[in-house]
């Protein structure tokens, strides 16, 4: 169901990245941020092939809590590339915003003990065993290595969520900078899993000038690294958030299913098919599809304030 012709479509969306940014918005290149992950290296292939690699900066973002490889497998797809960067640290100025204070007084209202040394993540539980509310919960790792997972009060998730989001507007702000220095335009790397379950941060990875790939479910973007030629390592490794101190998959942290189950259940909601059908593809039962189909749903009604413009008081003309 999601097979795609990789050649042609890369062509279309070339040929509409230079039209939106050269003719339509009358900029000279693109800014992507960096992150290693398969998304931001496919965007940037994208542009090279789009705008030449001369036309392309490449920045890097890391903070306290990035991997590692985040840094690494980006510089490779940059090396692979060709293409000029910039390594942007942005943990001071989360510091200096308060981010990382505001997130850890949140977690020690729940658990006190929390401090030098700690780690956490926030995580969901399987949408397929989860009986009632998916609720998301704490997880903590002391110094010793000891990991506990706690309920958190709604008051402490929102401040944690709130204090973690700095890290994507800071990192949005960044690419506009340079973006404005160098008359480009900024790229998005929002798939369409992604932008239609709300996972990204309103004002922060969710805006950009062009969304070359947000029309893609997820297993497409892979099609696309593939022929691209993306270096096998970045395809092999597991989607992450690379959000908290604890390394934390996509799925334990939002989507609470695997990107490829997820992707045929959105396919089969978008295309009007029957759960069973949806089921047979998937390798799932018809009961755990519908159950995937309300969270589908549920997470489409919580993304409409992500999605919305703002509000006008009355509506705007043109005199």
């Amino acid at each position: 169901m999601l097979e795609l012709d990789a050649a042609a479509e890369i062509d279309r969306i070339v040929e509409s990245m230079r039209e939106q940014v050269l003719a339509t918005l009358r900029r000279r290149g693109v800014v992507v941020g960096l992150s290693g992950g398969i998304d931001s290296s496919v965007v940037a292939s994208l542009c090279v092939r789009a705008f030449g690699k001369d036309k392309v900066l490449g920045v890097f973002m890391p903070e306290r809590h990035s991997s590692g490889d985040s840094l690494r497998l980006g510089r490779v797809i940059a090396a692979q590339l060709g293409i000029d960067t910039l390594v942007e640290d942005i943990a001071p100025a989360l510091d200096a915003i308060g981010a990382y204070r505001r997130q850890i007084e949140a977690i020690r209202s729940v658990v006190p003990d929390y401090g030098e040394g700690w780690k956490c993540k926030l995580v969901l539980a399987s949408v397929l065993e989860n009986q009632g509310l998916n609720i998301t919960r704490l997880t903590v790792q002391d110094p010793e290595g000891k990991i506990d997972t706690v309920r958190l009060p709604s008051a402490a998730y929102l401040q944690i969520v709130a204090a973690t989001n700095y890290k994507q507007r800071i990192r949005k702000m960044t690419e506009y900078y340079h973006a404005d220095r160098l008359g480009y335009a900024v790229a998005g790397t929002p798939n369409r899993l992604e932008y239609d379950q709300g996972f990204f941060v309103k004002q922060g990875d969710g805006i950009a000038d062009v969304m070359p790939i947000v029309h893609l479910y997820k297993t497409q973007v892979y099609q696309l690294a593939e022929y691209l030629g993306v270096d096998e390592e970045i395809r092999r490794r597991p989607p992450t958030s690379d959000t908290f101190s604890m390394a934390q998959s996509q799925e334990e942290f939002y989507f609470a299913l695997p990107y490829h189950l997820t992707d045929l259940c959105l396919y089969g909601v978008n295309h009007g098919i029957r759960a069973d059908e949806v089921a047979a593809a998937a390798g799932l039962t018809g009961g755990q599809v519908q159950k995937v189909f309300k969270d589908i749903e549920a997470k489409r009604r919580a993304a409409r304030y992500l999605h919305a413009q703002p509000l006008p008081s009355v509506p705007l003309t043109v005199d």
